[in-house]
């Protein structure tokens, strides 16, 4: 699975949710900036 594949996964259940990057980052103990990232398909190289 391409990396934007997962986000746009990632990004279709937290709608579904009705949840936020803050939201959901909060859940996951991380950042917002990373959910965006994720949501993005950019990582780290």
């Amino acid at each position: 699975m391409q990396p934007k594949d997962l986000g746009k996964r990632i990004r279709n259940i937290r709608l579904t949710k009705k949840l936020t990057q803050e939201e959901l980052a909060a859940r996951l103990y991380i950042t917002p900036q990373t959910i965006s990232k994720w949501e993005r398909g950019v990582s780290h190289k």
